[in-house]
């Protein structure tokens, strides 16, 4: 970063003086303030390009804000949290905030915990949690203090925001697709419940109650079958090896996320099935992965992005106090067939 002199770093008393202004008013462009004229905001503005300031975050904070907001992921393996974050960075692009991204790299409920509360202690202006495994007590605890959104669960509190999926709808839009082909056995693979969160509408809580329910619907609750083998590629492989090597293997899955759904298709890869001729296979999510040609998987398409720009703007109307009451919010999910599903062989 360029400076005045030397190795010294360049102040908002040095942008004042370089912009003929004085340091509040410097101070009213950096933070928005209402009453700031075109012409001073254009003099404060080119003054901080050529003296290449920035504003140093620990100051900032001190006066009560960092600018900075912190995103907690349960892995970085999964591609629709990819399309999470593009929907957040394109809200957050053109302002002020910073994104800090924390990955635990598991679901544990320990250490999901601790990477809140390091952000918490770092003075992040607010958080954004994508599915989190931490205790809801602890979120509506932290949420009271810190302005938070939470991604995916369909639990409300007054405390923080949701930004969730019709995940009914979503489900409805599989079984219907695969049954209208004429599959009956149709397994489905989740997530197991992480114990003691407190969250009881989890989104794989949702999509397994909508899965069953839409099977009873169809005259087929004596066919349902739900393996908890997990949103990964493990655990889609896992769930797909116990399904399909069963002495009554299915003729369809439908995995609860596309990660898991690649995992699908090494099972039967590895057992000599092919996709779809011999399993129908659907994901859930429509991540980047999906659409790639030699997968080409049916999915739900949630609407990531979008669901990542509506958290941020959230997250941002609690930070600027523009809103003072909680609101949950819900994509409309729709199914895009590709060409991982056909009728059963038999058919």
């Amino acid at each position: 970063m360029r400076s005045t002199g030397g190795s010294k770093r360049v102040t908002i008393a040095d942008v004042a003086r370089s912009a003929g202004v004085s340091t509040s008013a410097v101070s009213k462009v950096l933070t928005n303030a209402y009453g700031v004229s075109p012409a001073m905001r254009e003099r404060v503005q080119t003054a901080i390009a050529e003296l290449g300031y920035r504003p140093h975050a620990a100051a900032r904070g001190m006066r009560g804000r960092t600018y900075t907001i912190g995103v907690l992921l349960a892995s970085i393996r999964n591609a629709f949290y990819a399309d999470l974050l593009e929907g957040v960075d394109a809200t957050l692009r053109n302002t002020e905030y910073a994104v800090f991204i924390g990955s635990s790299g598991s679901a544990e409920m320990d250490d999901q915990t601790k990477l809140i509360h390091a952000m918490v202690d770092r003075q992040m202006d607010g958080l954004i949690l994508v599915a989190p495994a931490v205790a809801r007590a602890e979120v509506v605890r932290i949420a009271a203090d810190v302005p938070t959104v939470v991604i995916g669960h369909h639990d409300p509190s007054p405390a923080y925001d949701c930004v969730v999926n019709q995940d009914g709808l979503g489900v409805d839009l599989v079984v219907d697709h695969l049954v209208g082909l004429g599959h009956r056995d149709i397994a489905h693979l989740s997530h197991p419940t992480v114990r003691g969160t407190q969250w009881v509408q989890r989104p794989e809580h949702h999509v397994r109650a909508a899965y069953g329910e839409a099977m009873a619907r169809h005259g087929l609750a004596d066919l349902a079958r739900v393996v908890n083998s997990g949103y990964s590629d493990e655990g889609g492989y896992r769930g797909a090896m116990e399904l399909l090597t069963s002495q009554r293997p299915p003729t369809a899955i439908f995995a609860g996320a596309d990660v898991a759904a690649t995992g699908v298709f090494r099972a039967a890869a590895e057992l000599g099935l092919r996709i779809p001729e011999d399993l129908s296979l659907t994901g859930y999510n429509n991540t980047s992965v999906a659409a790639l040609v030699p997968v080409s998987l049916t999915s739900v398409d949630q609407a990531g992005a979008m669901m990542g720009e509506t958290a941020a703007r959230l997250l941002v109307e609690r930070i600027e106090k523009s809103r003072d009451r909680a609101v949950v919010l819900a994509s409309t999910p729709h199914l895009v067939v590709r060409g991982s599903t056909a009728p059963p062989a038999h058919l």
